[in-house]
């Protein structure tokens, strides 16, 4: 039987005809694209050409300063810059060179008073270690590790800082934020936290000078995060402290600036003056905003860095968790009187079961905490019966909890150790994680006295470690070529700089270490100035 001759099928037909024509389609598809986006990238060439469009972190939303003195100023022979005498009350005394040497690396460490070396100074600090460390490594360059450590000074305050140290010729620049967010008397509305990856996106358009040079025609926008043109004073009395309403306006009517609240150019911290420690209340709301500003200020200095071309390392800051007690505790909200009984009652027979009956103590104490979870005080005792019973990963998140829950928070909390890690991340920006190191290096895995003089201040042997993990961090991002004989080095000369410092040096450091922890607990007498009326 003859063959059939089978009919062509048209959809096949179709498909197949279909099929040949695709990769031209997404040719000429693409190349539609891209002729569309020419005459963008033409401008965007341009303006970078001339120097148009650079994104801008400098300006903050959140606070403003009612005047930013330079932190550097010259000497009277006009050949060394000297911490101005105006920023001697909260910086210690530090200088280098205005003519750099050919072989000088400069590296300036900006921060807190753990970066000045608290509760000694800058010459057993980690700026100093860190410079022994690379002249040891590498002698045949000099190695200048400037200290720009200022007591009580938060990330805001720290901007204009690295804004000027920018102007010195730096090679790097190591910053470490961390303990001194909530000391400052500032207030923030309702902020609602901004989504991470919405952070992100805007850093990454931010840095096209075509979307600057357009967001600088239509104006600045809005400042939604940030509400502090509302009625300041009723912030401030209904919320944190309870200063009266009057005396807050007096207060803070004479420090605005624009839309955002002006601080004074020298830090005045609330634990400063009497009384202090009673401004602190749990307020969800400023606490919020104290965190949002935070990561606000670690995205600025890391786009301002970039943008001058120099490298930037960010810390992150780790504290004392085992041996720091809560500054300040509160019960939770909406404790009825007679919860309050049965909750002291429960406090106080696991206080007295310490020590001969620890178990016990610790069943009382999971009773009061169904009462309330909120009390600062009690996770840390809960903690220390988890320590006794060696049952240490129960003890360490008690502890995390009673830091977190510390209605003075005078140690950076969880939020914004996450915070610097991502930041590091979205930025591409190296980070010495001295958080992870204390964790390493203390009895199991808490930190606590062996490593901490107080709270957050290292011990001199801790300001010594995280040097030490510097200068590896150094080393990994190949700024330095250590010799062989570098770490026998190192040590011997650690031994010669402690020698020679005088008995006196560390009998002032115990001083001061009693005077920081009177101030912590809201001990001090000095009064707080009068305000002239206007």
């Amino acid at each position: 039987m003859a063959d059939l001759k089978k009919t062509p099928d048209p959809l096949a037909i179709h498909t197949s005809r279909r099929a040949a024509r695709w990769p031209g389609a997404i040719l000429f598809r693409g190349l539609a694209v891209l002729l569309g986006l020419l005459p963008f990238v033409v401008i965007e060439l341009g303006l970078r050409a001339f120097g148009q469009g650079r994104p801008d972190w400098h300006d903050d939303p959140f606070v403003g300063f009612s005047a930013v003195r330079p932190l550097f100023e010259l000497n009277d022979s006009g050949e060394r810059y000297e911490i101005a005498r105006s920023k001697q009350t909260h910086f210690y005394p530090e200088s280098f060179p205005v003519r750099k040497e050919p072989r000088e690396f400069r590296i300036f460490c900006i921060g807190d008073s753990t970066v000045q070396g608290n509760p000694w100074t800058t010459e057993t600090s980690f700026t100093t270690w860190l410079e022994i460390s690379l002249n040891a490594a590498e002698p045949v360059r000099h190695w200048d590790v400037i200290n720009c450590g200022g007591v009580s000074y938060a990330s805001y305050r720290m901007v204009p800082i690295l804004e000027e140290v920018l102007r010195y010729q730096p090679d790097l620049v190591i910053v470490h934020c961390s303990h001194n967010e909530f000391l400052e008397d500032r207030t923030y509305g309702d902020l609602k936290r901004t989504p991470r990856w919405l952070w992100r996106s805007h850093e990454q358009v931010s840095r096209l000078r075509l979307y600057n040079v357009l967001q600088s025609l239509v104006g600045p926008p809005k400042q939604s995060l940030v509400t502090n043109t509302g009625d300041q004073a009723e912030a401030i009395s209904g919320g944190r402290g309870s200063r009266r309403a009057d005396e807050a306006n007096d207060l803070q009517q004479p420090n605005r600036l624009g839309g955002s609240l002006a601080l004074p150019a020298e830090v005045e911290a609330l634990l400063d003056y009497r009384g202090g420690l009673e401004f602190y209340h749990r307020d969800e709301t400023w606490q919020r905003g104290v965190i949002a500003h935070y990561e606000f200020n670690l995205r600025r200095m890391t786009s301002i860095a970039r943008q001058a071309g120099v490298p930037l390392i960010l810390m992150n800051p780790a504290c004392n968790l085992r041996d720091s007690p809560p500054f300040k505790v509160e019960h939770r909200a909406g404790l009825t009187e007679r919860e309050r009984q049965q909750w002291n009652d429960l406090w106080a027979q696991a206080r007295a079961n310490y020590s001969a009956q620890p178990i016990e103590s610790l069943r009382l104490l999971r009773e009061a905490l169904v009462l309330d979870d909120q009390h600062a005080g009690l996770h840390y005792d809960l903690a220390k019966c988890y320590d006794s019973l060696s049952q240490f990963s129960d003890a360490r998140a008690e502890y995390l909890l009673a830091k977190e829950l510390d209605v003075c928070p005078l140690r950076i909390l969880e939020p914004m150790n996450d915070i610097v890690r991502q930041v590091a991340s979205d930025t591409h920006t190296p980070v010495v994680d001295v958080r992870v190191l204390f964790d390493q290096l203390s009895r199991d895995g808490i930190p606590g006295s062996d490593f901490f003089a107080d709270h957050v201040h290292p011990t001199i042997p801790g300001y010594q470690r995280v040097a030490d993990e510097l200068a590896d961090e150094l080393v990994r991002l190949g700024l330095i070529h250590p010799r062989a004989a570098w770490l026998e080095e190192k040590q011997q000369r650690y031994a010669e700089h402690l020698e020679s410092l005088p008995p006196l040096y560390f009998i002032r450091g115990q001083q001061r270490l009693k005077s920081l922890m009177l101030w912590a607990y809201g001990r001090v007498t000095k009064e707080r100035p009068s305000v002239p009326q206007p």
